[in-house]
């Protein structure tokens, strides 16, 4: 007889997109989920979350005197997608942050 396990908690992704403007030199950036933080790569990530309720997820940069460029979505119980974030051009102004096509 053959057993079968279960797994204890079901887990989803979404993807997000991180992007740097052209010029310049900008600071990594920093994803916050469900207030753990975790650094991060410019480009396109998936990221694993909880499956059975709403998590939220911060995105900014850090220049070792401030953070900026601060930005934050939620992503829905048992929901998935894409996102894209767009760091601001100047360190007093928030990112951009949109659905991906």
């Amino acid at each position: 007889m053959e057993r079968v396990i279960e797994p204890t908690s079901t887990t989803r992704r979404f993807e997000l997109t991180l992007h740097k403007p052209w010029f310049g030199w900008f600071p990594k950036p920093t994803v916050v989920v469900d207030g753990v933080a975790q650094p991060s790569q410019w480009g396109t990530r998936n990221w694993k979350v909880p499956g059975t309720e709403p998590v939220t997820v911060s995105i900014f940069l850090f220049n070792r005197l401030w953070k900026f460029g601060e930005a934050d979505f939620t992503v829905a119980a048992g929901g998935s997608g894409s996102w894209r974030y767009s760091a601001p051009w100047l360190p007093f102004l928030p990112g951009k942050l949109r659905p991906a096509a």
